[in-house]
């Protein structure tokens, strides 16, 4: 299992990343990406803290990533927040999504999807036009844990049958009893209406793979 979505310190989260690190290593995790909350008073904060990191992943017995969930950025800035991200070493790009508990801005889905991002987090009632749009520029779609936003996994997993986009399995952890394991994510998946986890679970693994090939 290879957790992709998981808050620091340097947002709302209660540990430090080598906690984070720790933790997942000890539930058997493979891998974990820290993707803090950010806009644009905070991505180059946020990257600043997490750069410092960088030159310790080696240390750790898992791969690790450091990026940003973009979060409540107007749909039309979304791209600028990107840029900036990528500009401040983000290695990995999350953009919050319209989830069905939270006043996100109508019209983020589809803004994020248009952007050089890699996942959509919780996108709530994905349309089909941003469906679409996530298949064709290769963006993936998160099933998640997250209470709240777990609502909508049904509708997201049926969503990924019908128009083919590629879909994750993530905590959006916030604190450790957020965290979860690769059986608790399997279970999650199928009673999202997901019929091979196991491809689910390795679209993560995918992505970790392609990002530190680039970083190499």
């Amino acid at each position: 299992m290879i957790d992709l979505h998981v808050h620091s310190i340097f947002s709302d989260g209660e540990l430090i990343p080598s906690e984070i690190i720790r933790r997942q290593e000890a539930l058997g995790n493979s891998g974990v990406a820290i993707t803090d909350h950010a806009d644009f008073s905070t991505i180059p904060l946020i990257m600043k803290h997490l750069r410092k990191m960088q030159d310790y992943r080696d240390d750790y017995n898992l791969n690790v990533l450091f990026g940003v969930e973009i979060t409540h950025v107007q749909p039309e800035a979304i791209g600028k927040a990107v840029e900036l991200a990528l500009k401040e070493g983000a290695e990995i790009i999350l953009v919050h999504g319209e989830t069905i508990v939270e006043p996100v801005k109508e019209g983020t889905n589809i803004a994020a999807v248009q952007e050089e991002i890699d996942i959509l987090a919780h996108p709530g009632l994905i349309d089909e036009k941003t469906a679409e749009l996530a298949k064709s520029n290769g963006v993936y779609v998160e099933i998640t844990s997250r209470k709240g936003h777990c609502l909508t996994n049904g509708h997201i997993a049926n969503m990924s049958k019908i128009y083919g986009f590629e879909v994750v399995i993530t905590s959006d952890a916030h604190s450790p009893s957020d965290f979860i394991n690769e059986d608790l994510a399997r279970k999650i998946l199928l009673g999202s209406g997901i019929d091979n986890p196991g491809k689910v679970i390795k679209n993560s693994a995918k992505i970790m793979r392609k990002k530190l090939k680039k970083l190499k």
